[in-house]
């Protein structure tokens, strides 16, 4: 039995950022969302934010793809 890596490589690392960011940049705009709809502010400024969480859902989509392809590199070498 092998010991489990505590370590992880420069490439995993980067990979968790990217996917994080992105979830990041969701919640900070779902609060905005919620502040417009709390406060009675203009409607675009809720709709410019559920944009960006739109976007930011298909970056996190695209950075766990990364991270999947990295992790079958990884099981195959």
């Amino acid at each position: 039995m092998q010991p489990t890596q505590d370590v992880q490589s420069p490439t995993t690392n980067s990979l968790i950022h990217d996917v994080r960011n992105p979830l990041n940049r969701i919640s900070m705009q779902a609060e905005m969302v919620k502040l417009v709809l709390e406060n009675d502010m203009p409607r675009e400024k809720a709709i410019a934010a559920l944009d960006k969480i739109l976007m930011a859902c298909q970056d996190s989509s695209a950075a766990l793809q990364k991270l999947a392809e990295h992790a079958r590199t990884d099981e195959t070498s």
